[in-house]
């Protein structure tokens, strides 16, 4: 019998029995889809963990203070100067900046109040990476830094291109509304009680565009020179006290193969400026990626596994399927051996119709996998789109799960005498 009638007679066995076919291949469409969401987002893995890579440096290293330590009194903890001597004792680096941060901080515009901005003071080195902005006005200068100026770059949120189902809810907070609908270059905003002057706004990407993993936010974002939150910004509570503490230090050497050098000498001179207190940590920011990416690899291994199960639970639902057909069918096989069929003839067609039944299931477990890939691609932007290879290679691991669970069934039939199954009622 030739493969194309092999086909005919699998898809009329299917037509046949639809409540049994469809049964029979549930299992493979819920592997095959968990599979296809699972290769998306690997792959995705890899093309964020790449993009994230050039974004943000490839030597980039980041200082922040140690979880729960308690100082002994001998240092005062991350700060301002710390930064500064990283900069004066290496030059060369690419980029070096303190980050502090200070939350749930009041602002004022005409009519318009809040008590839930977040600031963030930095100096002008923070634009060299991570720049994904649009700008109108100016970012912070040097001059800005050494005169303690009162200005600031207000965040202005991106929004979105497509917003998601699951975002529909979601509402920008009154400050970041507020931006979006006022244009507050040039203006004069009451911080704190302090006046300062918005030199420039700084677009945020479409959220659903956004190449960024670690985002901050609170109710909207106001930037400052760090030099001028120290004077005006940074409360007692803030950081015990200490005005000059800083949150962060970013740095980044420009060129992988330097980050570990760096990454011993910062570590020995900031032991020598905190006294041996070891109150601080320095992460390549290539093992925080890494970290970041293990935890969904898991995630993405135990949907795989899932998946597996699944379609392994199909392929022993087809086997079973296929040996019912088998024993239900032994007349029709004998009339076949009686008018030339050949044994291999036999092992074919059955073999061909459970494969017909992996793919089936394959085919709507793919539409499946990519319906989902497509909705949640937008909210974790770990997620790659769908690709011809993902549903490809699912399609491939149905069709071979069928194909050998139904071998055993598909050689039971060819082994039937046909003599006896001439006589079978």
């Amino acid at each position: 019998m030739i493969l194309r009638e092999s086909v005919a007679t699998g898809f009329r066995e299917l037509r046949a029995h639809k409540a049994r076919s469809i049964l029979s291949c549930l299992s493979i469409t819920v592997g095959v889809a968990a599979m296809v969401y699972t290769f998306s987002q690997i792959e995705g893995m890899f093309t964020r963990r790449t993009k994230m890579m050039e974004l943000m440096g490839p030597g980039r290293l980041e200082i922040e203070q140690e979880e729960g330590y308690k100082s002994r009194g001998l240092s005062r903890g991350l700060t301002v100067q710390d930064a500064e001597r990283i900069r004066q004792m290496w030059p060369e680096l690419y980029m070096v900046f303190p980050m502090a941060r200070r939350w749930g901080a009041k602002l004022a515009f005409g009519d318009f109040r809040t008590d839930n901005i977040l600031i963030e003071a930095t100096t002008p080195e923070w634009r060299k990476r991570g720049w994904v902005f649009s700008l109108r006005g100016r970012f912070l200068n040097e001059h800005d830094l050494k005169t303690a100026a009162r200005v600031c770059v207000v965040v202005e949120p991106g929004g979105w291109i497509k917003k998601s189902w699951w975002a529909k809810r979601d509402k920008d907070e009154p400050f970041e509304a507020f931006v979006k609908r006022h244009d507050l270059l040039g203006k004069q905003l009451r911080i704190e009680e302090h006046l300062f002057t918005v030199v420039g706004v700084l677009r945020e990407p479409p959220k659903d565009k956004d190449p960024r993993w670690q985002r901050y936010g609170g109710g909207g974002t106001v930037m400052v020179p760090i030099s001028t939150y120290r004077y005006f910004l940074a409360t007692p509570p803030d950081w015990g006290g200490r005005a000059d503490g800083v949150e962060e230090i970013a740095v980044d050497t420009g060129d992988a193969s330097t980050a570990g050098v760096y990454m011993r000498r910062i570590e020995g001179l900031l032991k020598n400026l905190h006294r041996d207190e070891p109150d601080f940590k320095i992460r390549d920011y290539r093992e925080i990626i890494q970290g970041w990416l293990n935890k969904m690899k898991k995630m993405a291994m135990a949907i795989m596994v899932i998946g597996i199960v699944a379609v392994l639970a199909g392929g022993i639902g087809i086997m079973n399927v296929t040996l019912a057909t088998v024993f239900s069918r032994v007349r029709e096989i004998g009339i076949r051996r009686a008018l030339g069929a050949t044994r291999g003839d036999i092992l074919g067609q059955f073999i061909v119709e459970a494969v017909l039944l992996g793919l089936t299931g394959g085919l709507a477990g793919s539409a499946l996998g990519a319906a989902a890939v497509t909705k949640l691609a937008p909210q974790a932007d770990r997620m790659a789109e769908i690709s011809s290879w993902h549903v490809g290679a699912a399609l491939a691991i149905a069709a071979t799960a069928s194909f050998l669970f139904a071998l055993w069934p598909a050689w039971q039939a060819s082994r039937l005498d046909p003599i006896e199954a001439l006589r079978y009622e």
